[in-house]
């Protein structure tokens, strides 16, 4: 069954989504969604091994290729310094679904934190819809350490889920992928359209001097009124 999902978060029980890498960040989404009983495939490039590896609900894991093809709603959690690449390569399999990106495309320093963006002037939101021009991208999620983006209600002080996109009907739907998440409709904020994904991708920036003072304490970027 594939679920409408809208602003309010209204949905049949049921929604079909796949997830595009089962790391940190894809297998957190993940666990947190199938555990509210949705359809959820997970496409890595060893399905058998992340399959033998995987702790949580039961969820279906398939080749990237697969997973792109299976569900209207797509979640990219790969590198983002690779992401341009593998996505590209999926435009068929993208073609006409909803993307939500919640990766930052940067140059990584030796110690594996973000250093300089990957496409300064720009951002890897705009690359990607310019290259996919049949996919409804949307950037959110990117401004937090990947815990919260399953439980913002932990944090003392409520987080801000960024949104850019260029088309509205893809915005509500991950509007309501948020919901599912934990998100407050009032903690959601819609920047406009694609090219805004600049700034919040720049944000990623201030990511490595706050964990060398704080460490991996859960964190997101919040706009406190």
């Amino acid at each position: 069954m594939l679920a409408r999902l809208d602003w309010k978060g209204t949905r049949s029980p049921i929604m079909k989504i796949s997830i595009l890498g089962a790391g940190r960040v894809g297998g957190a989404l993940a666990r947190a969604l199938a555990g509210k009983k949705h359809e959820l495939t997970v496409g890595t490039l060893a399905p058998a091994k992340t399959a033998a590896a995987w702790e949580g609900p039961a969820v279906r894991h398939a080749p990237v290729e697969v997973a792109a093809s299976a569900s209207p709603l797509v979640i990219h959690a790969t590198p983002g310094d690779t992401a341009l690449g593998t996505l590209t390569g999926l435009r068929e399999q993208l073609q006409g679904k909803v993307l939500l990106d919640v990766s930052n495309a940067t140059v990584r320093l030796p110690n594996g934190l973000p250093g300089g963006l990957a496409h300064p002037g720009t951002s890897l939101g705009e690359k990607l819809q310019e290259a996919l021009p049949e996919t409804r991208v949307v950037k959110s999620l990117n401004t937090m350490l990947f815990s919260v983006m399953t439980a913002p209600g932990a944090l003392s002080t409520p987080p801000t889920a960024f949104m850019s996109g260029d088309d509205d009907g893809a915005k509500g739907q991950v509007a309501a992928l948020l919901g599912e998440l934990g998100w407050r409709p009032e903690w959601i904020l819609d920047l406009g359209g694609i090219e805004t994904a600049r700034a919040t991708e720049a944000m990623i920036l201030v990511v490595p001097h706050v964990i060398r003072r704080q460490g991996f304490a859960p964190f997101a970027v919040s706009i406190v009124r």
